[in-house]
C-alpha cells in the first residue's frame, strides 16, 4: 500500500528528478531515490507502486515546478503587449527553465524513456499538448502580437535553444542567447 504523506512523496519525487538528471533513466531506482532524498532504504518503495509510477510522477512534478509564480504572471499581464514584452517573456521563460537545470534534463530523460513506455508517453503527450494550448490561450488573451503559429514556432525554437544551453553550455554565450531570443521574436512574431 502506498503511503499518503504528501510532503515526503514530493521530496521523493524531487529526489527522483535529481537522480534522472544525474544518472539517467537507467539509474533511477528506488534505492537511488532513497539515497538522494536521504531517507531510510525502502522508503521510496513504500510510496510508489512501481518504477513506472515514479517516472510518471516525476514527469508531472517537473511541469509543476516550471510554472511561473503569481507575481511573474501579474507583472507579465500588466506589461505593454508588444514585441519587446514578448522577448522579455521568452527570456524569463528560458531563465526559469535554466534555473531548474536538473528538472529539464530529467524531462529530456523522461521523453526518451517515453518512447518505450506507452503510459509515460501518454502522460507527457497530454502534458505538453496542454502546455502548448495554455501558452496559445495566454498569448491570445494577452493581446501580444503574433498568432498561434508564432507561439508554436517559438516553443519549438526555444526548446532547442534550452537543450543547447543546458547540455552544451559553451555553444552560445548569454549575450548570444539573448540576441537569438530577440531575433526569433522579431522574425517569427508579426504585428
Amino acid at each position: 500500500m502506498a503511503r499518503r504523506n504528501d510532503e515526503r512523496r514530493a521530496a521523493l519525487v524531487d529526489a527522483a528528478i535529481e537522480v534522472l538528471a544525474k544518472e539517467g533513466a537507467r539509474g533511477l531506482t528506488f534505492r537511488a531515490v532513497d539515497t538522494e532524498a536521504a531517507v531510510p532504504a525502502g522508503t521510496a518503495s513504500n510510496y510508489f507502486a512501481n518504477r513506472d509510477d515514479l517516472l510518471t510522477q516525476a514527469g508531472a512534478r517537473v511541469y509543476e515546478r516550471l510554472q511561473p509564480d503569481e507575481a511573474t504572471i501579474a507583472r507579465q499581464r500588466a506589461s505593454t503587449p508588444d514585441r519587446e514584452t514578448y522577448a522579455q517573456l521568452m527570456r524569463e521563460l528560458i531563465g526559469r527553465i535554466s534555473s531548474f537545470r536538473t528538472g529539464y534534463l530529467a524531462l529530456l530523460e523522461l521523453r526518451l524513456e517515453a518512447t518505450r513506455r506507452p503510459d509515460l508517453r501518454a502522460l507527457l503527450t497530454e502534458r505538453v499538448r496542454a502546455d502548448v494550448d495554455a501558452n496559445v490561450a495566454y498569448h491570445e488573451e494577452s493581446g501580444l502580437p503574433g498568432d498561434a503559429t508564432a507561439v508554436r514556432l517559438l516553443y519549438l525554437a526555444f526548446n532547442w535553444l534550452i537543450v543547447e544551453q543546458l547540455t552544451l553550455p559553451g555553444v552560445f554565450s548569454e549575450a548570444e542567447r539573448d540576441q537569438l531570443v530577440e531575433a526569433a521574436v522579431e522574425r517569427i512574431v508579426t504585428p
